[in-house]
């Protein structure tokens, strides 16, 4: 039997309201780490080498499975969590199943 291929949250995230953010980031982090995720990339410089650059900052989140995933991002947890997120910044959030390395 074949394990479940790792999943990976990609998000872009363009914040308008800096203070108000910091208040997702502290709120969301544990959770995170609740369903099993982990920061891969978060808080870095980023710039493209093809396309349009990305708007604000780059987070990239791995969890053992796309159940996980999106178990952490449909949760009643999380959902108040969410939306500060969505009144602080503009984000677009990718979920990926794959492989690393």
């Amino acid at each position: 039997m074949s394990e479940s291929p790792k999943a990976y949250l990609i998000a872009e995230i363009d914040v308008h309201d800096a203070a108000d953010y910091e208040g997702y980031k502290a709120a969301a982090a544990p959770l995170i780490a609740k369903f099993g995720g982990r920061y891969l990339v978060r808080g870095g410089a980023a710039d493209a080498i093809e396309g349009c650059d990305p708007k604000g900052r780059v987070i990239l989140l791995e969890f053992p499975d796309a159940a996980a995933a999106r178990a952490f991002l449909e949760s009643d947890e999380y959902r108040p969590v969410a939306a500060i997120r969505h009144r602080s910044a503009t984000s677009r959030i990718i979920l990926s199943e794959g492989i690393a390395g």
